[in-house]
């Protein structure tokens, strides 16, 4: 997705450890216009499946999971980090170690959300070492809802996320992959540099 890869390359910063910081457009302000454009790119990618739900992890995964939601006119469902003191104890739950905060989390989503009839598109921000799409497969695979595919806003190629996941025979689309940051600069899949 090109619009998505200039503005990776105009506003994106490439930090220490290999973190790249969007929240200029994606994890702490939001362009809700690239975010329709993506939501747009998911269904153009994912809307011959039957769709009943999509699911992601709080919160940078809201804004893309609620805009291709909002093309494909079915709910979004998104885990907790944190258990809300008025959820109930029918939760389904899976731990997910945070790559760039060093943390791990246990996600949450309420039971009666997530039926086993649901066929559920999951929808995230970044890829990197698959943590986050891990703990939302094993969600589903608590609730028997059936995953028709991991759509993902960006993509660290270079990390080992994508194989994790495509190597359990899941559809997995991602909008901008990243081949590098070397140099400080990102590069990627696809094009040319000295890397």
């Amino acid at each position: 997705m090109k619009i998505l890869e200039e503005r990776i390359r105009q506003e994106g910063l490439v930090l220490p450890g290999n973190v790249l910081k969007v929240n200029q457009f994606l994890n702490h302000q939001i362009d809700p216009d690239l975010m329709l454009d993506i939501g747009k790119e998911f269904v153009k990618l994912f809307g011959e499946q039957k769709i009943t739900k999509i699911l992601t992890v709080e919160s940078s995964g809201i804004a893309p999971a609620i805009m291709t939601g909002l093309l494909l006119h079915v709910p979004v469902l998104f885990a907790r980090k944190q258990k809300s003191s008025t959820m109930p104890n029918e939760l389904y739950s899976a731990k997910v170690y945070s790559y760039t905060k060093k943390i791990e989390n246990t996600i949450t989503v309420e039971s009666k959300f997530l039926p086993a009839s649901d066929h559920v598109l999951i929808i995230d921000d970044f890829l990197a070492n698959g943590e986050a799409v891990n703990g939302l497969l094993e969600i589903c695979q608590q609730a028997n809802a059936q995953v028709v595919g991991v759509g993902i806003a960006i993509e660290k190629s270079f990390q080992a996320g994508a194989k994790r996941i495509t190597d359990q025979g899941i559809h997995l689309e991602s909008l901008a992959k990243i081949a590098s940051f070397a140099d400080n600069q990102v590069h990627f899949v696809g094009e040319n540099y000295n890397g």
